[in-house]
């Protein structure tokens, strides 16, 4: 269950990372307004000049939320395991068997 969950905090990490990384900054969108770019005031791209922004901002939001919900989850597992509070509780001490010699007679 442990390795489960903790795949998909680091897919959802990764993709986490790379959906931040694809989205512009604020100020991008002033240098497209004055033509900085040579595309005069609008912005080609696939979602719009308006759609990416909201597209992107709600993906990444949804995956923050599962990121954090992941991490949570993995930290309540980390605390909720049996842990040996010394390294001496751990030891297991055998009884050192008695044996009689086989070749003894019997008393009577």
């Amino acid at each position: 269950m442990d390795a489960l969950i903790l795949v998909v905090h680091v897919v959802i990490s990764l993709l986490l990372v790379g959906l931040i990384l694809i989205q512009h900054g604020k100020g991008a969108d002033a240098g497209a307004a004055f033509g900085g770019g040579g595309g005069g005031g609008a912005s080609a791209s696939l979602f719009g000049s308006q759609g990416s922004a909201s597209f992107l901002s709600r993906s990444s939001a949804i995956l923050a939320t599962v990121f954090f919900i992941t991490s949570l989850t993995l930290a309540y597992l980390a605390g909720n395991t049996d842990r040996v509070q010394s390294v001496t509780d751990s030891v297991v001490i055998e009884q050192p068997v008695q044996e009689s010699p086989a070749d003894l007679p019997e008393f009577p």
